[in-house]
């Protein structure tokens, strides 16, 4: 290649994103950067499917498990991340294969995101008190005296958005609409991306999912959940949301067996599918959709397209 390219390889969880990517960086010297947001907490190596040690030894990986489950960690920080990563990558000459299926990080890598500054710890701590103790109503109607622009376009019970929007608002003095209105620019330019959407045939997706949270089940998910109940976490962080630990911290507390809380994150995992494809249709509709079998060969053909161009 003539210049480092970037490869963005995006699907639903289970769709061949890693194995892809992996054979992408081996191919063409490049650096794989983690797009998924729970694949950033290093609590949760095995219940997010994280690539393994022995992958992580074929090509260097980013971005991952660098995040402590006590913290929550936002779009904002992750686009100044990931930004960091490409530059590094672009003088190195490497090609930057971004590879996840959270949508909110792919559109501020392409889009753009709201500069909103870092909300102080103590604000954050006040907020979610506040939520625990007098619940998501009388966060609402506060946020529609402070801030009712930003409360109308907002579900009433919508706790992470209220919550966000109420922060930004004590924190800055400035509504989150108001933050909006002014985007960091895009890290990636999507005309000169190389962009692909992972999507298996449904039922075969299906499958995927119950064959990996089966495997990640025998590999020692529950110990790994175990481990981080054990820490006593606030359960609105993003960590204690991930696919399969509300269900089998319900196991862990004695509420149902192991078995139920198998079935029911599978079941919810094979809804989340359903949710991700739809936003990506609707909300980045320059990706193209291909089999994972056909991945790479599509992948190689727009690098060459590419190449042509740029001769």
């Amino acid at each position: 290649m003539s210049k480092p390219e970037i490869i963005l390889v995006v699907g639903p969880t289970a769709s061949g994103k890693s194995a892809l990517a992996l054979e992408l960086a081996e191919k063409h010297n490049g650096v794989i950067v983690n797009a998924d947001s729970m694949q950033v907490y290093r609590d949760l190596r095995i219940i997010t499917a994280r690539p393994t040690p022995e992958d992580e030894a074929r090509a260097p990986h980013h971005l991952y498990g660098h995040v402590d489950a006590a913290e929550n960690y936002s779009v904002g920080r992750w686009a100044a991340d990931a930004a960091a990563e490409l530059a590094t990558t672009g003088r190195c000459a490497r090609a930057a294969i971004i590879v996840g299926g959270t949508g909110l990080y792919f559109s501020a890598l392409t889009r753009g995101l709201a500069a909103v500054p870092p909300i102080p710890a103590e604000i954050r701590e006040e907020v979610r008190g506040r939520l625990a103790s007098d619940g998501i109503a009388a966060l609402h109607a506060e946020l529609t005296r402070r801030d009712p622009l930003s409360a109308a376009r907002l579900m009433p019970g919508d706790r992470a958005r209220v919550t966000r929007a109420l922060e930004v608002v004590l924190a800055t003095g400035r509504s989150l609409t108001d933050w909006q209105e002014e985007n960091m620019p895009a890290i990636v330019d999507l005309a000169t991306a190389v962009k692909v959407f992972l999507m298996p045939k449904r039922e075969e997706l299906f499958r995927r999912i119950d064959a990996r949270f089966d495997a990640m089940i025998a590999a020692g998910a529950l110990d790994e959940v175990s481990a981080l109940n054990a820490r006593n976490l606030d359960p609105d962080l993003p960590a204690m949301k991930a696919h399969g630990v509300p269900w089998l911290i319900r196991h862990l507390n004695g509420e149902i067996t192991v078995a139920q809380a198998v079935d029911a994150a599978k079941r919810d995992t094979r809804q989340y599918t359903k949710r991700q494809a739809t936003w990506f249709r609707n909300q980045l509709a320059e990706f193209t959709w291909v089999e994972p079998e056909h991945a790479l060969a599509a992948v190689e053909a727009r690098l060459q397209e590419l190449a042509n161009d740029r001769a």
